[in-house]
């Protein structure tokens, strides 16, 4: 009873240092740099080498955060192995895998076995030892990061060729390195205890193998079975990591009674055991979609516990004796990763400016890499922490160092898509509405009455007959999906595009216009349910006719006084979106400001946050503040933020 209070003490405390350990990451974005890479500082500085909050037997007494953390870890790695994606790059992915998979651990395990008389660990072992550690070693420096690698080719917009094979070998080459690693300690093992390396070794190691895929079919199903309950979200979010700490759970109890009871011990690798489960659920159930929307709610506290964790249980005393060997391992890998892409893409035929840029998107590492380290520190307790602290480094290295190059690698190829740069504001709003019908000249018209200038682009010829009001004005173009076309239209001007096209035309406008214009107001009629996702990609604000007069029927039953002044149903009311561009009021409080007696702000929209407004709140330039009241108290208002 006195050890569970200790440990619930235990985790209460390091639940508070995550939390913040979240605000260091945050702050760590803003200098460029990875979330995880704050995560990791907040435990170092926080662990028992330096302030002493997290103690030193917390990675033992926490250790179910850990298998936790894995088993999720290893679900979301499986999860983007999804078939039907990777069929059209398979031969490139296949060689650019293998080439790695081949080269690094060889000449990364030669690496470390020379180095070995610097590592005070590996001083004493004989040469067989160092030869298999190195080996394991060398086997984990093969891990990829597909969290990072996924988060930045989302930032980035990326697609194309390049990227389709650079997702795919990250993603295959994690299932991978667990095989790796499992063939690796499973041959440390045998050495250290001097089992050798008879028929009967290899019967046991290819029956671990078969153990472990049977199991991770079995777990697929129950996680199929789990989704397709009709459980409450939490609950089912709940019974996924129940599964996966039971995976874990699972291999210790296996391992443990054929240690006693066997005259062998038998090693279920938890890791391919989770990763295969989530193979099964992704290719081959009807519930991909949603065990993504759930891993991908679940990762951010998962992540921050994980790798908060992780840096509070760094030996920094032996980092601090052996960083130069891990520079050194560091500088090795990223050769051999050079060395393992470059010969698989050249097999593979891929451009030769594709094989000298694709080492850059490889240098990542995170999740499995990290999780591997751990295993090992777990499962070889004289020597394991030592050996972890040594590649967790040079995984914290690669996780520094390898964003900035993956970035630059997919510009350089031509495969980014981001946000163009919008002009500033001139001092007059401007709409342009993509297809002429009925709802675009009402639209058009009430948007003039609200001070817009406004522009109708069609493809209809007979435009002569048209007499739009003043303020308003018809084009006619044969394409729109042309970029001269867009610029013809002087769309640079433009602060919001409205489109009621057929879909494909309204996502190409919209991409052409996210990617070379940056204008950040997009409004999309909805024609196809499924295209609903494409669009909220590019942060187009989408209109589904199918349910938006529901949802009006349901605010005007619920709300009835405040959805007819949304609405603009209210005579002499209205309610309206600004951006703060006055340079005088950054930072001023909305208490301090002066405004109309008949306005009132009740929101301000900052950095893609919604922030319910209070007296405190500072304004910032590029603010939008969603204010509500008269119309001439609103024009007010509107010249005191625009000014």
């Amino acid at each position: 009873m006195h050890n569970l209070r200790n440990i619930l003490i235990l985790a209460a405390g390091f639940g508070i240092i995550s939390l913040a350990a979240q605000q260091i990451g945050h702050f760590f974005t803003k200098a460029k740099l990875p979330l995880i890479s704050g995560f990791l500082f907040a435990g170092i500085i926080t662990g028992p080498f330096m302030l002493g909050l997290i103690p030193e037997q917390a990675g033992e007494q926490l250790r179910f955060v850990d298998e936790i953390s894995l088993a999720v870890i290893a679900f979301a790695a499986g999860s983007e192995l999804y078939l039907k994606e990777l069929r059209n790059r398979f031969k490139s992915i296949l060689w650019v895998t293998a080439g790695n998979a081949v080269i690094i651990p060889l000449l990364g395990g030669l690496t470390i076995f020379l180095l070995s008389d610097f590592l005070p660990f590996m001083q004493n072992m004989p040469t067989a030892s160092r030869m298999v550690i190195s080996l394991l070693a060398g086997s984990i420096l093969v891990a990829r990061s597909p969290s990072s690698a996924i988060a930045l080719v989302n930032e980035l917009r990326a697609k194309g060729p390049f990227t389709r094979t650079v997702l795919g070998v990250t993603m295959i080459t994690d299932v991978i390195v667990i095989f790796l690693f499992a063939f690796s300690s499973s041959v440390v093992d045998a050495v250290l205890t001097s089992m050798g390396f008879d028929l009967s070794f290899i019967l046991l190691l290819l029956a671990e193998l078969l153990l472990s895929l049977i199991l991770g079919y079995i777990v697929g199903r129950i996680l199929e079975f789990v989704l397709a309950s009709p459980f409450q979200d939490n609950i089912k979010t709940a019974t996924i990591l129940l599964v996966g700490y039971g995976v874990f759970i699972f291999a210790g109890v296996v391992r443990d009674a054929s240690h006693e009871y066997l005259p062998f011990e038998l090693f279920l690798e938890p890791l391919l055991v989770c990763m295969l489960g989530s193979f099964v659920v992704t290719n081959y159930s009807r519930h991909r979609q949603e065990f993504l929307r759930r891993l991908t709610a679940i990762s951010p506290p998962i992540y921050i516990a994980f790798f908060t964790l992780t840096g509070a249980t760094l030996a920094l005393d032996v980092l601090m004796a052996t960083w130069p060997i891990a520079l050194a391992i560091f500088a090795a890998r990223l050769m051999t990763i050079f060395a393992g892409s470059f010969a698989g893409g050249t097999i593979a035929g891929d451009p030769s400016a594709h094989n000298r840029l694709s080492w850059m998107t490889y240098i990542t590492q995170a999740g499995v890499g990290l999780g591997l380290a751990k295993e090992v520190a777990v499962e070889f307790p004289a020597w394991g922490g030592d050996f972890a602290t040594i590649v967790i480094s040079v995984i914290v290295l690669s996780q520094l160092i390898g964003p900035p190059f993956f970035k630059w690698a997919i510009n350089q190829v031509g495969e980014a898509h981001t946000r163009g740069t919008s002009i500033p504001f001139d001092g007059q709003r401007d709409a342009i509405i993509f297809g002429m019908e009925g709802q675009s000249l009402a639209l058009a018209q009430q948007l003039h009455t609200h001070g817009w200038q406004v522009k109708v682009a069609t493809r209809l010829k007979n435009i002569t007959d048209k007499q739009p009001a003043a303020g308003i004005t018809i084009h006619q173009v044969s394409n729109f999906k042309n970029l001269q076309m867009l610029r013809q239209l002087e769309i640079e001007k433009a602060d919001a595009i409205i489109s009621l096209l057929p879909d494909e035309e309204s996502y190409r406008v919209c991409e052409l216009v996210y990617e070379n214009f940056g204008i950040k107001d997009m409004v999309v009629r909805l024609n196809d349910r499924v295209n609903f996702d494409r669009f909220h990609q590019l942060g187009a604000m989408v209109v589904d006719p199918a349910t938006a007069i529901v949802s009006l029927y349901d605010h005007l039953v619920r709300s009835p006084s405040a959805a007819p002044l949304l609405l603009g149903l209210e005579s002499n009311q209205d309610i309206v979106d600004i951006e703060i561009r006055n340079p005088n009021l950054h930072g001023v409080a909305l208490r301090d400001l002066r405004l109309p007696l008949d306005t009132l702000i009740l929101s301000v929209y900052r950095n893609g946050r919604l922030l319910i407004s209070h007296g405190y709140t500072r304004l910032k330039i590029g603010d939008r503040v969603t204010v509500v009241g008269s119309v001439e108290g609103l024009d007010e208002v509107m010249l005191r933020f625009d000014a």
